[in-house]
């Protein structure tokens, strides 16, 4: 019997290997039980350097592992200029980690980000993040037979053990939440009497949902609520305005009024929810590449509106309010608002994530609907030094 080939990274370097590695994950895990394949489209505008928001202000690597001819695996190396500020310590990413469930193979796809971003002068690898920490980000540890969700990686069981094999160690955990759509949901956030709509004890409480004609006045309050929101939050990073500006562009033909809200205490911002369709639902049966007539049944299912299930993306209330009895009761207010605003589409169920495992008053309230998370993800992290 021949000796199986050495495992073999390069750097992604063309176009035809960069659409490569785009399509990578559908390659590598067709097939496996719980992947749906997301369109390449999707994958496109985020890590193509030509479309994807990150690379206004962060540069990056891409390698591709083969064994022989076959390819085996994917990484990203990438430096985050905003986060390194924001942390104030010297902190690389990977990403894009999919590989087949070999230790060599995910042991020489670390090395090679490690490699890169040694040369750059980071001093802590750290991920995946994919591509920086306002992306998806996390090797998922538990859920992989769970409803796929727009925007949430999908890794097969027993990839982070390749990685903590490689020499890296456990950062954080995050976890999902799936919270069904209906009446005992609604039930379960029924607020006191002090934080009713309108004037109250706690003052003139308002809420609105999305403005379409003002998308980028709205865009723009997201943005500065979520950075002051979740400023101190570990992992985070400052939203940038051309991310929000990319986000709200590419999520606008599906976004409706009863997606965003926004909650208001005496006329200023106060918290916030931005919820999105969940494309696998439309998308998942067409796999990565539709044909002619699966871009058109896409198109006819965006325009009929024909998702069953959505995500919050982005929640948070002003540090202002942080410590405070009212910021402790506005999470329930924005997430009630969202029950009942989705009694006007047609989800029956909302994944919230990723909640940071630490964050027990998030997860107390979420789990007063949902008591267990459906999902968990875990961040690595290795010292660069003396590479």
């Amino acid at each position: 019997m021949n000796e199986q080939a050495p495992v073999i990274v390069t750097p992604v370097g063309d176009a035809r290997a960069l659409k490569t590695f785009i399509r990578a994950p559908r390659l590598l895990y067709r097939g496996l039980a719980g992947h749906v394949a997301a369109l390449d489209m999707e994958q496109r505008d985020l890590l193509h350097p030509d479309h994807g928001a990150f690379f206004k202000h962060g540069r990056a690597q891409y390698f591709l592992a083969h064994r022989g001819a076959r390819l085996v695996g994917r990484i990203s190396a990438q430096i985050d200029p905003v986060s390194i500020a924001h942390w104030g310590r010297k902190v690389g990413m990977f990403g894009a980690l999919d590989a087949e469930r070999d230790p060599e193979v995910v042991a020489a796809l670390l090395d090679a980000a490690c490699d890169w971003l040694t040369a750059q002068g980071m001093d802590l690898a750290q991920g995946p993040y994919t591509i920086n920490p306002t992306g998806e980000f996390g090797i998922m540890i538990e859920g992989q037979g769970e409803y796929p969700m727009i925007g949430m990686p999908w890794h097969p069981p027993g990839l982070g053990d390749l990685v903590e094999a490689a020499g890296f160690s456990a950062a954080r955990d995050l976890l999902a939440y799936q919270m069904p759509v209906g009446p005992d949901a609604e039930r379960a956030h029924l607020l006191p009497d002090s934080l009713k709509m309108g004037q109250g004890r706690l003052g003139t409480v308002t809420t609105r949902g999305l403005d379409r004609r003002n998308l980028a006045r709205d865009a723009e309050i997201l943005r500065q609520l979520y950075n002051d929101a979740w400023a101190d939050s570990w992992g985070s990073a400052p939203l940038q305005s051309h991310e929000v500006v990319s986000l709200m562009r590419q999520l606008k033909p599906m976004l409706r009024p009863e997606h965003y809200v926004l909650v208001e205490i005496e006329g200023r911002p106060a918290g916030f929810a931005l919820v999105v369709p969940n494309l696998y639902d439309i998308a998942g049966d067409l796999g990565g590449a539709p044909s002619p007539l699966g871009w058109v049944k896409l198109g006819t299912r965006i325009l009929r509106h024909s998702f069953t299930s959505a995500r919050v993306i982005l929640l948070g209330v002003s540090a202002e309010l942080r410590n405070t009895p009212l910021g402790a009761l506005l999470p329930a207010l924005v997430i009630g608002e969202l029950m009942k605003r989705g009694r006007a589409l047609p989800y029956r169920m909302v994944e919230l994530g990723w909640i940071l495992e630490t964050n027990m008053p998030m997860r107390r309230l979420i789990e007063r609907v949902a008591p267990e998370p459906c999902k968990r993800y875990r961040v690595y992290e290795k010292a660069l030094s003396g590479r």
